[in-house]
């Protein structure tokens, strides 16, 4: 898939949350969509990154935001991860990828050295119409909430 770009159509979703519910994006038309996508659950830094989002939820929620986060991770792991994090917001399982590389998202990546294929982090700002707003490529895990509410000015 090609870069997004702001203004064009999100890709479109429907997978299952921790719940084992089918969540569609279409679900969340009129709403401001907040989607990050992000490697594994229970991991140091998508840690700080969930609970960053967490401890702002109702600052997020009150400027009119929905967090969804996305991981290759199954329901189970999901379900842990919220339950030991007390995350409030619904967790998607992308399991077969095709979410993420509909949104360009798993890709090659490079540490110390070695490379090899994985979630790259990112989060997608998706307008009330279903459209990109904005895509943050440089995530700051312990800032997200902030890094969120300054991309769309509020």
């Amino acid at each position: 898939m090609s870069e997004l770009l702001a203004g064009a159509k999100a890709p479109a979703i429907s997978l299952k949350n921790q719940d084992g519910k089918t969540v569609i994006l279409k679900d969340y038309a009129g709403k401001k969509v907040a989607l990050f996508f992000y490697p594994e659950d229970m991991t140091p830094t998508c840690t700080i990154e969930a609970c960053n989002l967490r401890d702002n939820y109702d600052l997020l929620q009150k400027k009119g935001i929905e967090v969804i986060g996305v991981s290759p991770d199954d329901e189970k792991k999901h379900e842990k991860f919220i339950e030991k994090h007390e995350l409030p917001f619904t967790l998607l399982c992308d399991t077969d990828l095709k979410v993420m590389n509909a949104y360009g998202v798993w890709g090659e990546k490079n540490m110390y050295g070695r490379k090899y294929m994985g979630v790259i982090r990112t989060t997608v700002l998706i307008n009330e119409d279903g459209t990109i707003h904005h895509v943050i490529k440089k995530v700051r895990s312990a800032d997200h909430a902030q890094q969120i509410l300054d991309n769309w000015g509020l």
